[in-house]
């Protein structure tokens, strides 16, 4: 395994580095130690991965065990190492599994090949902590981290949360109630599992989430009927065969609009089509300056961008797997899976069951669960995250202006509530959305992983 250790460009004034607590063990958390233990071979580093199961690789994104849960990148773009392209491909072959790399792997895969990864360059100088982490404070010159059993300090801290629960469904701004119908969270395949075989469910939320939850439900159930349903009424565009031209979109210099870009990759999509090129071709030739186009866009073009044009974005942006396309189009032909406009209007307890309608004039009918699929929730104000609302409170994290996740700066570096960088506390994932727009897939987050670790690294005093 071989780590860039390119130098970067400042160094955070965190004073001497010698235990770096990674809070979150999902890939980011995963992700962020590799790079930590690869760059340095000092043998007075220590970092601590604090994963509330105690197992680490697997998160929200990877911790399904459906194999019919697919990644919805090809294995080709997906190593955890970005200076090592063909690394999991390479790891696929060692183990047994597809080494196409035009191919999606299942999601639990994936958490095996990042634990495989930090088996690789684990030493006496990791170590996993179970438990929830509950605060942190300053202390030191550093950080006191609390935990439910536990205080430890840390020179620096890596704040590796991944992705929120799903905002709380409401009625008329009432939350569904604790009931046996509601399934809150969309993760929980035990007790999708133990729904009815002839069950009818209301999935509300119509992307990758949503998607993976209707497989479950509909392969594991001949009788099942499923209904999804979202304001936009609109599924993941599919990936295709990968075409082998490659597409450099251009965006226009200058000052930019959200309406300008739009209009900008609109125009890129149909001169791709007049010369036989997929628009997919076009929104990939986007990922290398997502990011760096997002900092173009002034604050309240990025709020014009979310509104009108981020869910057309989505769609094309965050396909799915070939695969999974085919089998929602055979559960729709079955009429087994239908998939609506619409968000929920009424809802009537009726024991162990509901009835819902989910359009204003609409007639209610009845199901036997509903599940929240409206992914996760990004705003801090609204979390329920009692590590996050601790942070908030101390005044070390403050939400970025769009209610997509932190402040930071572009490096990673966490803003308190006065605007100013905290020294020692960094974030890598989702949370970063606000700031880079695309900051939830492995090779966001892997750049982001080696990014902050480089910054540590520098910061780091041998023994």
């Amino acid at each position: 395994m071989t780590i860039d250790a390119s130098p970067v460009s400042s160094v955070p004034d965190v004073g001497t580095v010698r235990r770096v607590a990674v809070i979150g063990g999902g890939a980011s958390g995963v992700l962020t130690a590799i790079n930590l233990l690869a760059r340095s071979d000092d043998p007075g580093l220590e970092v601590v991965i604090h994963e509330a199961s105690g197992v680490v690789g697997r998160g929200v994104a990877y911790g399904t065990n459906d194999q019919r849960h697919l990644l919805n990148v090809r294995a080709r773009h997906m190593s955890a190492l970005p200076d090592s392209p063909s690394d999991l491909l390479d790891w696929a072959l060692r183990t047994g599994r597809s080494d196409d790399p035009q191919g999606f792997l299942p999601r639990a895969d994936f958490a095996i090949y990042l634990q495989d990864r930090l088996t690789d360059v684990a030493d006496d100088r990791l170590r996993i902590q179970a438990g929830r982490v509950l605060d942190v404070a300053r202390a030191d010159g550093g950080f006191e981290v609390r935990t439910e059993r536990s205080r430890s300090h840390a020179d620096a801290v890596v704040l590796c949360l991944g992705n929120q629960p799903p905002r709380p469904l409401t009625v008329d701004g009432t939350p569904l109630p604790d009931a046996p119908w509601h399934l809150a969270n969309p993760w929980d395949l035990g007790r999708l599992r133990t729904l009815p075989s002839d069950a009818r469910v209301l999935v509300v939320g119509t992307a990758l989430t949503a998607i993976d939850t209707a497989i479950t439900l509909l392969e594991e159930g001949a009788d099942r009927h499923v209904t999804m349903v979202s304001r936009s009424g609109r599924l993941p565009k599919p990936h295709v065969a990968q075409q082998h031209t490659a597409w450099v979109t251009k965006v226009p210099d200058g000052p930019l609009t959200a309406d300008g870009l739009a209009a900008a990759v609109t125009e890129e999509c149909e001169a791709a089509r007049r010369q036989g090129v997929n628009w997919r071709n076009v929104v990939d030739g986007l990922r290398p300056i997502t990011q760096d186009v997002w900092q173009r866009l002034t604050l309240e073009e990025r709020r014009r961008f979310l509104a009108v044009h981020a869910r057309e974005w989505e769609v094309r942006r965050h396909r799915m797997a070939p695969e999974v396309a085919l089998r929602l189009q055979r559960y729709r032909f079955e009429g087994r899976l239908a998939v609506e406009t619409g968000t929920l209007h009424t809802v009537t307890d009726l024991g162990e069951r509901c009835a819902v309608s989910t359009t204003p004039d609409g007639a209610s009918y009845d199901v036997d669960a509903i599940v929240n699929c409206t992914g996760p929730l990004l705003d801090l104000a609204a979390t329920t995250d009692q590590l996050l609302a601790a942070l908030r409170e101390r005044g070390l994290v403050s939400p970025d202006p769009l209610a997509l996740g932190l402040a930071t700066t572009v490096d990673g570096r966490l803003l308190g509530a006065d605007g100013a960088v905290v020294d020692g506390l960094f974030t890598v994932g989702p949370a970063r959305k606000g700031t880079l727009w695309e900051s939830t897939a492995i090779p966001e987050i892997r750049a982001q992983a080696a990014q902050v670790a480089a910054l540590l690294s520098q910061a780091v005093v041998p023994a």
